[in-house]
């Protein structure tokens, strides 16, 4: 039942484990360093992605602020614009009591008249909502044109 090893079959088993092991030693050192180059290669994509968030969260902010100033200068052109289709519904109005007044029972001026009230019916009545602001023509943000001003008043005539 007891098996005697001799010195010889000890040392081939001695010999044969140690070859054994120096293989899986051999093959867990390979998978190590595998593991690890993966490590500092996930590690760099990391730091790489951080880096593109941080641009990417730059360019959102710059984006939405960008947005904003486009809605802000959105909202003042068609305020300014509604303000002069205003001037020109009321400029038209104007106009239309001075033909009617002149030339009550003339086909043009009928015409026109009907081109004014779909004007103002278009504005929704935005010829009565204009408000002069004088403000605006004591300080005025854009540098001022008086023959343009009283022109549009009504206050000169046109020289063409």
């Amino acid at each position: 039942m007891f098996r005697l090893f001799n010195e010889k079959d000890v040392k081939k088993l001695v010999l044969r484990l140690k070859e054994e092991y120096d293989g899986v030693l051999a093959r867990q050192r390979a998978a190590a360093e595998e593991l690890k180059e993966e490590n500092r290669q996930l590690r760099a994509r990391v730091l790489e992605l951080e880096g593109e968030r941080g641009s990417v969260g730059e360019a959102i902010i710059s984006a939405q602020k960008a947005g904003v100033r486009i809605r802000e200068e959105s909202a003042r052109e068609a305020e300014n614009e509604r303000k002069e289709l205003a001037l020109l519904a009321e400029k038209c109005r104007l106009m239309l009591d001075r033909l009617q007044k002149k030339y009550p029972d003339e086909e043009d001026v009928a015409a026109f008249q009907a081109f004014t009230d779909e004007l103002e019916t278009r504005l929704g009545g935005g010829a009565e909502d204009y408000v002069f602001d004088m403000e605006e023509v004591l300080s005025p943000k854009q540098p001022l044109d008086l023959e343009k001003l009283c022109k549009d008043l009504g206050l000169m005539e046109d020289d063409e």
